[in-house]
């Protein structure tokens, strides 16, 4: 198997990274950094080293100075599950699933499991099974399925459920081979720009503004990676928008947050107008979802020419499940990880990963993805198109290799997490929350703005407001 620094050297190759940047790079720390048969701790040190290590390259490009860095890999597994460590006045996170989420049994003797955490997604569940929201009768209403049968169905009609499958039946089916042919993170040139010069400032991506339109862990993570290295991000969400408070919270740290309706004129002219004085333009949302309402990455390259528009997806650009929606479990569920877990555990069903490494890992390397596209938008002018999933994600999870004793290793818990956590002011009460995990040499990674609720920003920039 690959050591972790073998892993970061071939990514960092792969995005034309510097080779010789590589020499300022510590990675500490041993597998199993959590217990599982799948390396996730170096996934989150890879993707988190990967993130950290571009932003130096930004900064050496803007200022000519080099710098170290280094990151643990047990501080990095805690960061890639930072929404079970925040605290809110001293306060643990709520229940973090809806009642009726979870893992059922189906008729044919399979699993499936529901994610409801988002009403409009629970009630497309029980409409499709007619019963109500209640785990007793959304249980007996499957007992008259077929596994795959009603994952189909329930997808069409808007719910986001999975069926678990074997690592064998998922690399069996069109959609495991459309995206075996995409690379991990996607960079193609999508327009004309002159060169971008890097704005004053005195850290990686400061004068950097970032659009973040996604909500729940991946692409929030990914506006949080770029606000801990210095840049303004502008979370955007609807007030007609569903969301997840905690996640909100852990995720929110050194962004503004602003209300736009998209289905509104006004809110599209609102949002082309930020649009236009943005760097980068983050979207976790379906394509059609954003293409419809003229903010496909085409429609912001003509809008802002030299934008870098980062797409995160559930299952890759192309084939059957493009315009699936999906989150971490599901992905994780669909995609073998939970079977080979579970069987590893000698459990029956699936067992999940101890962290959504999915979610988090795609998340720093949309980061990443965006900060090398903005260093090529420097040298060589452009705009660009970059393209992660959480699938693409899995594979390359796949590909690292399994620990055999993974699973005899104890979870991190109590003491351990205290030396990685930071007390911060925000504006739901005093946060405990895990400090970013790459230590960078010369400028060090803080959030300089407490998260804020949703809507509390007016939608102008900062030099504006």
């Amino acid at each position: 198997m690959q050591t972790p620094r073998d892993m970061l050297a071939e990514l960092w190759a792969r995005l034309g990274g510097d080779r010789a940047a590589l020499d300022r790079v510590t990675l500490t720390g041993v597998e199993p950094a959590l217990p599982s048969t799948f390396r996730v701790g170096a996934a989150a040190q890879v993707s988190i080293a990967a993130a950290g290590l571009a932003a130096a390259e930004i900064w050496r490009a803007r200022s000519g100075q080099g710098q170290d860095i280094g990151v643990d890999m047990r501080h990095a597994v805690v960061e890639c599950r930072s929404e079970r460590y925040l605290r809110c006045d001293g306060n643990p996170p709520p229940p973090a699933w809806d009642a009726i989420a979870g893992v059922y049994h189906t008729g044919d003797g399979r699993f499936v499991r529901l994610h409801t955490n988002f009403p409009h997604h629970r009630d497309a569940v029980c409409k499709v099974l007619s019963c109500a929201p209640e785990r007793g009768a959304v249980q007996a209403a499957l007992m008259r399925w077929k596994g795959e049968e009603f994952e189909t169905a329930a997808y069409a009609a808007g719910g986001v459920v999975a069926l678990m499958r074997s690592y064998d039946e998922w690399t069996a089916l069109p959609q495991a081979q459309a995206i075996a042919k995409l690379p991990l993170i996607e960079i193609t040139r999508i327009g004309d720009a002159a060169p971008r010069p890097w704005p004053a400032g005195e850290r990686p991506l400061a004068g950097l503004r970032v659009l973040d339109l996604s909500r729940v862990i991946a692409g929030p993570v990914a506006g949080r990676t770029l606000a801990v290295h210095g840049a303004e991000v502008m979370l955007v969400s609807s007030p007609n928008l569903p969301a997840i408070p905690w996640l909100t919270i852990d995720t929110g740290r050194g962004k503004r947050s602003c209300f736009i309706d998209l289905d509104t004129e006004q809110g599209r002219e609102t949002l082309g107008g930020l649009l236009k004085g943005a760097d980068i333009f983050c979207q976790g949302y379906r394509p059609q979802a954003l293409g419809g309402r003229g903010f496909a990455p085409e429609d912001t390259a003509r809008l802002s020419p030299g934008i870098v528009h980062v797409s995160l997806s559930a299952y890759g650009r192309s084939g059957p499940w493009a315009g699936r929606r999906g989150f971490d479990s599901l992905v994780q569920c669909a995609t073998g990880f939970n079977h080979a877990e579970g069987q590893a555990a000698g459990v029956e069903g699936p067992k999940e990963l101890p962290a959504q490494i999915l979610d988090h890992a795609t998340g720093y390397l949309m980061a990443l993805g965006a900060m090398m596209a903005r260093l090529r938008q420097a040298r060589e002018g452009g705009s660009w198109h970059v393209q992660v999933s959480l699938a693409r994600t899995g594979k390359w999870l796949w590909e690292m290799g399994r620990l055999a004793k993974g699973l005899d290793v104890p979870d991190i818990a109590g003491d351990v997490i205290t030396p990685l956590v930071e007390e911060l002011p925000s504006g739901f009460g005093t946060l405990s929350a895990v400090r970013h995990a790459a230590v960078l040499g010369f400028t060090p990674a803080y959030w300089a703005r407490p998260a804020v609720p949703l809507g509390t920003d007016p939608p102008v920039w900062g030099s504006a407001a």
